[in-house]
């Protein structure tokens, strides 16, 4: 039976305040701590999180996990419902209003300004981000049904059972890959999309507007190597070998030293940021090589980096990511035939060899060449493409007449 409040819930003037937050501690047994609007921690979040932890996960997926619960929690609370009593209708009227509501107007992490007003255009959740949040919010009660906390019966984000009955991936075979034959019912669509690279005349230019030797030697580091942004950057001094070319770096996934082949460009900017620095830099073997170029210096973080791609990118007047210069490596690996594609997924950090394969679908702006050098030539064979030679017996001359290429 649905109650009276449940069925005229009116999601288009429901009001969520941003209330609540995630808290980064600082501390490593406890990185993050979801807090209600009265500054009370939320013990059942805390617990997930303490789980989290004890499987292995890593602080970023922590605050990543955080972060779809806090939005999960702003929404009981504006609902007036507690975390342990919610239904199937109150996932069903929070999935409706990520992808209807969209996304609140949030401040410039910089001005503090608000953007621009939509024009009462809402500017709905991305696919992937509803996908992660149903995810996360099924992950999150069916821990809690495990281990028997509070009052629930049954997980609120249920499976899709209808998909297919019986035992999941039975009578799988170990050549092919697995399908997902069970997912969440609320979970949406997520298409397959071809990761951005950045074309090479594109990248040419911003690296032409790169403004000093740092930073070109950590563009033809991400270029060359395919590490990820924050990887790079946890390289130490120690880690540095010229003479094999090789870099070390710490995965994200696993948190391994990954040693990785580096172009010869990338170790020249590298030596001429070390001369220009001179004795700014403090030197150690376990201090880390990327240094803020402003005084007093301070170890470069991700956030430096991405701000510092963002100025060249609206000198140049482009869009791309940091991110896509790991895409860009990938491309041009994953392009070389004498490079195993097992090879680019070693270097790349992939658990699967199916993620690396994303890399040989054709490019946009490859593709659109391709085709247009194609239609170029059909119409230059059109062009040259003559009149067959008259049978014998006939006037070349009359024939041009006739067929109009000129008057004998």
């Amino acid at each position: 039976m649905i109650g009276d409040d449940e069925e005229h819930r009116d999601l288009a003037a429901l009001v969520v305040p941003a209330v609540g937050s995630l808290l980064a501690t600082g501390s490593r047994w406890e990185p993050y701590r979801l807090v209600d609007p009265a500054g009370v921690g939320v013990q059942a979040v805390t617990d997930y999180f303490r789980d989290l932890q004890a499987a292995g996960r890593a602080e970023a997926t922590v605050r990543s996990y955080g972060m779809d619960l806090l939005r999960w929690f702003r929404f009981l609370w504006a609902i007036d419902m507690s975390w342990d009593r919610a239904t199937r209708l109150e996932a069903r009227d929070f999935c409706r209003w990520l992808l209807v509501n969209g996304q609140p107007d949030r401040s410039h992490w910089r001005s503090g300004q608000l953007p621009e007003p939509s024009r009462g255009k809402a500017k709905p959740y991305a696919a992937s981000v509803r996908a992660h949040n149903e995810t996360v919010l099924r992950c999150f009660y069916a821990f809690h049904l495990d281990i028997a906390t509070g009052p629930l019966l049954v997980n609120p984000f249920p499976l899709d059972r209808s998909r297919r009955s019986g035992r999941v991936n039975a009578h799988h075979s170990p050549m092919e890959p697995h399908r997902k034959e069970r997912t969440g019912l609320y979970r949406p669509r997520v298409s397959k999309r071809i990761p951005r690279s950045i074309p090479d005349e594109e990248f040419n230019e911003i690296f032409a507007k790169l403004p000093s030797h740092r930073d070109r030697a950590l563009v033809a580091f991400y270029v060359s190597t395919g590490a990820r942004a924050s990887e790079l950057l946890s390289t130490v001094q120690g880690g540095v070998d010229p003479g094999r070319q090789l870099i070390s770096v710490v995965r994200k996934g696993t948190g391994a030293v990954q040693e990785l082949p580096a172009s010869t460009d990338a170790f020249v900017w590298l030596r001429l940021y070390q001369v220009q620095m001179g004795d700014l830099i403090p030197r150690g073997r376990r201090l880390p090589l990327w240094w803020t170029l402003r005084r007093p210096v301070r170890p470069l973080t991700y956030h430096a980096v991405h701000r510092m791609f963002e100025r060249v990118n609206q000198l140049v007047g482009t869009s791309v990511t940091l991110h896509a210069l790991r895409h860009t490596a990938a491309f041009r690996m994953a392009e070389d035939p004498a490079l195993p594609l097992t090879d680019v997924q070693l270097v790349l950090g992939h658990a699967q060899l199916t993620t690396t394969q994303l890399y040989l679908t054709p490019r946009k702006e490859d593709v659109i060449r391709r085709v247009l050098v194609h239609h170029a030539e059909q119409s230059r064979q059109a062009a040259e493409r003559k009149a067959p030679a008259p049978a014998p017996g006939y006037r070349p001359e009359t024939m041009n007449v006739l067929f109009g290429k000129g008057i004998a």
